[in-house]
């Protein structure tokens, strides 16, 4: 009798181990809509970023278009949206241009002065 109770015991201690608790929650439409906006603006930045002479301009300011494109991909949804709508808001032409590579240029230098990327040496510090 002792064995068996003993045998019962470990079985329940085990069954009782291995329980997970499992929570299942609906997901929002506006949830669903967020993600897919920021999975849009994240795609639309990075066929812009293919265009030849904007391939050109970052070159020219020493930023490799392949870090450019992590970069983007690197965006979380909120800026990826927030960038899309300020090169909306550019007026058409040369201008705009040059002032999306600075925005370009500007975060860059700020992500990697916080350490987060190593895209220009001159932001490291010599120890």
């Amino acid at each position: 009798m002792k064995k068996l109770f003993v045998h019962l015991m470990l079985s329940a201690m085990v069954v009782v181990g291995f329980q997970q608790n499992v929570q299942a929650a609906m997901i929002g439409t506006a949830q669903v809509a967020a993600t897919e906006a920021g999975t849009q603006a994240r795609a639309r930045l990075a066929t812009e970023l293919q265009r030849a002479d904007v391939q050109a301009a970052l070159e020219r300011n020493g930023i490799a278009p392949d870090a450019a494109q992590a970069r983007v991909a690197a965006l979380s949804d909120a800026e990826a949206e927030s960038l899309v709508k300020q090169v909306d808001s550019l007026p058409a032409g040369g201008d705009g241009i040059v002032g999306a590579l600075v925005f370009v240029f500007v975060l860059l230098l700020v992500t990697d002065i916080l350490g987060l990327t190593k895209v220009y040496p001159f932001t490291r510090s010599v120890r």
